[in-house]
């Protein structure tokens, strides 16, 4: 104002100026105004439609809160989300960032808590810690797969089958490390510390499995994360070798095999103990290396650890060569760790070999062979045991001209298990159990798992026959929420109960288990008895039935002819 007075001339003349410069200001501010609208209603609508993405996407999950609350949590920048895909990968990141937390909470825990541990509960924080080290190699594989959608020789639903195969093998995981632990006595309270863990990464991970399940063949068809010109020589082969070589599968049919190490209890092989072989084959092998075991019967226990892939077991008759152990719960082990041996290495092989377990209807849990690992087979063995003979623990396999003996829930886990011409046969229990043939531990009904019996025959043994009355024999009871099982084509003798199956604990899973029987014979096969839970069913046609073949259950048709050992892919 001073000024003006001072110098009105100049004042005057400069108005024009003035004026224009205040019209262009106003329009500049105009502008950075509708700039910063547009720009905020662009923002808005980008993240209106990521929100719409993650909600529709995690509609199909079994947990669609946790679901959301993950995708944000995970990815603040929500407007990165566009398709189901990011949803599904921004999951699947979370989750294994929250598994690798767990794993180091769960070691807290034994360290707060290792003066007061009891033996068993040690084995069962070990147990836990092991699963959930497999947990984290299964999401991580899963990962890959996603990474390398399109660069395979498989149909989309075979990359579809072995993503959910690794992920409902994660999950078991989880059920399988709380398992050690009872609900009641002393180490309840280390399961209490525990649950809430293990219970977040289940749904977790069902909510990655859900969204897969649920995902479009062309919303599979475009994971394509890199280009050919970016992958190394052999980087595929090496992650996906071929299971079994033309040279394997002339090995395998062989009457005689040539080892790479031989164990023979007397000293004359390389090896004394089957242990030792197993320490010294190579890890990460991708040909077959075999280990020739000699008649005999070799007390120990035996792992084959995850790094120890492709290897195979050859003895000389199942009546001749004999591992066998004596872990069982009573006395202090897990039933995870009771096992004989335990395979945790893929694409195991076994042939010609007995696993047993002889602790005795007393010891409750006691278990002969365990499976974890994927692509395994097993051909003319006999599991011998009580109760929890066979683990079949998680992932695909296969056994075939196979004996299986035991008591209370003799067939147990939750893997996609197909057995074929196998003799099944429930043997005498102590007084007052009843027998059951299977267990299945299916808790998602996403999940890809299953007990599938076909053409084999359900017997007694020689000393339950005669008391076959005192001791009511079952096809199975739910062992969890989706527990599925299906007997098809079989011989069923008259040590079945008529009614066939048997609850778990009161109405626990009737309505949600999948029990199913087709085309089966024998005295025990009639169904005008059976159970009449909403979940059981009998099926009356081939199609029916055609889900639950080893080429359709266990994706046979891709690994099941290297194998050299006898099969069916159909009914």
């Amino acid at each position: 104002m001073e000024n003006n007075e001072q110098h009105p001339e100049k004042t005057n003349k400069n108005k024009p100026k003035i004026f224009l410069l205040s019209a262009l200001a106003s329009l500049l501010v105009v502008a950075a105004i509708s700039i910063t609208i547009f720009q905020s209603h662009k923002n808005a609508a980008a993240h209106g439609g990521a929100t719409a993405v993650i909600k529709s996407t995690c509609a199909a999950t079994l947990y669609p809160d946790l679901c959301i609350s993950t995708i944000k949590a995970a990815a603040p920048a929500a407007a990165a989300i566009t398709t189901s895909k990011d949803v599904l990968i921004t999951a699947l990141n979370y989750t294994i960032s929250t598994v690798e937390r767990n794993y180091f909470t769960v070691k807290k825990i034994g360290a707060r808590r290792k003066k007061s541990l009891t033996p068993r509960e040690k084995t069962a924080l070990h147990d836990c810690l092991e699963v959930i080290d497999d947990t984290l190699e299964e999401l991580r594989e899963s990962k890959t797969e996603l990474k390398d959608y399109g660069f395979r020789n498989y149909t989309l639903a075979d990359h579809k089958e072995k993503l959910m195969t690794l992920l409902s093998a994660a999950q078991t995981n989880q059920e399988s490390c709380l398992d050690g632990f009872s609900h009641d006595g002393a180490d309840k309270q280390v399961r209490k510390a525990l649950v809430a863990g293990q219970m977040h990464v289940f749904r977790l991970v069902s909510n990655v499995l859900a969204i897969i399940k649920n995902l479009s063949d062309t919303e599979m068809a475009n994971m394509k994360y890199s280009s050919p010109a970016e992958r190394r020589l052999g980087e595929d082969e090496q992650r996906w070798p071929e299971w079994l070589s033309a040279g394997d599968r002339r090995l395998l049919q062989a009457s005689t095999v040539t080892p790479d190490v031989t164990v023979a209890a007397d000293g004359s092989g390389n090896y004394r103990t089957v242990a030792a072989a197993v320490a010294a084959a190579p890890s990460g092998s991708s040909r077959r290396y075999v280990i020739r075991i000699r008649a005999g019967v070799y007390r120990e226990n035996v792992e084959i650890p995850r790094s120890k892939t492709n290897l195979m077991f050859v003895g000389d008759g199942r009546t001749s060569t004999i591992i066998t152990g004596s872990r069982n719960v009573v006395d202090g082990s897990t039933t995870f760790n009771s096992a004989t041996v335990a395979v945790v290495g893929g694409g195991f092989l076994a042939r010609d070999i007995t696993f047993q377990n002889t602790a005795g209807p007393s010891k409750h849990q006691a278990v002969a062979l365990r499976v974890n690992a994927d692509l395994c087979a097993f051909y003319r063995c006999d599991m011998l045991a009580y109760q929890d003979t066979l683990y079949v623990h998680s992932l695909r396999q296969f056994y075939t001209g196979c004996i299986i003996v035991g008591t209370v829930d003799f067939i147990f886990g939750n893997a996609a298990a197909v057995l074929q011409n196998c003799d099944i046969h429930a043997r005498r229990p102590n007084s007052g159990q009843r027998n059951m043939v299977t267990a299945q531990g299916r808790a998602d009904p996403n999940q890809n798992t299953g007990i599938v019996i076909q053409r084999c025959r359900i017997g007694a043994t020689s000393d339950l026959r005669p008391v076959q009355s005192s001791f009511p024999t079952y096809l199975g009871r739910p062992w969890q929420e989706y527990s599925r099982t299906v007997v098809m084509q079989t011989e069923i003798s008259n040590v079945i109960n008529p009614a066939g199956w048997y609850e778990w604990n009161g109405n626990f899973a009737l309505n949600t288990l999948f029990y199913a029987e087709y085309a089966n014979t024998g005295a025990g096969a009639g169904t005008a008895n059976r159970v009449t839970w909403r979940g059981f069913r009998v099926l009356t046609s081939a199609a029916q039935a055609q889900p639950f073949t080893a080429g359709n259950f266990i994706g046979g048709g891709n690994w099941l002819a290297a194998t050299g050992f006898p099969f069916s892919l159909g009914l």
